[in-house]
């Protein structure tokens, strides 16, 4: 983990933005290991909090998170199909800390989601736990943390962040 720059940091960020973009979600989920998480949670409780004791919007593990990806992928997910356009911005991405084999990053994001004459806007900080697994970064955790003050005008989070 030493090696890894935080260009290649965001070029691995960025290329995640753009298999979300492009609704290739298998292979994004191919981005996470085994034992990944993938945590959003309301936009009132600490940034480390843990969903055995507050209400997340999307608290997944590895299986879970393939599950959603699988439902995304079917005609029957009505929220999303056909498939919501979808843009992921990337920003102001940091190296927060690194050990021999794992590295803490954040990095700013806006997405926006458009579907049915009506454009949506998520927007906050991603924090990121990211392995080296033979010779590629992978996500171990990644939690999405929205900055605004609910979800009053989406109403709910039906895309991956």
């Amino acid at each position: 983990m030493q090696n890894i720059s935080r260009a290649d940091v965001e070029d691995f960020l960025f290329a995640e933005a753009e298999l979300l973009d492009e609704w290739r979600l298998p292979e994004w989920l191919e981005l996470f290991t085994d034992d990944a998480i993938y945590y959003v949670p309301s936009t009132d409780v600490p940034a480390d909090s843990s969903p055995d004791k507050n209400l997340f919007y999307v608290a997944d593990d590895r299986f879970r998170l393939s599950e959603r990806v699988k439902r995304l992928m079917k005609r029957t997910a009505h929220a999303e199909f056909p498939h919501s356009r979808t843009r992921h911005l990337v920003s102001n991405v940091r190296i927060r800390g690194r050990s021999d084999n794992e590295m803490e990053v954040a990095a700013a994001f806006i997405t926006y989601r458009t579907k049915d004459g009506v454009t949506d806007t998520y927007f906050g900080s991603n924090r990121y736990r990211l392995v080296a697994e033979n010779g590629r970064l992978r996500i171990r955790e990644k939690r999405c943390l929205l900055d605004s003050e609910g979800l009053r005008t989406q109403g709910r989070v039906s895309i991956i962040l």
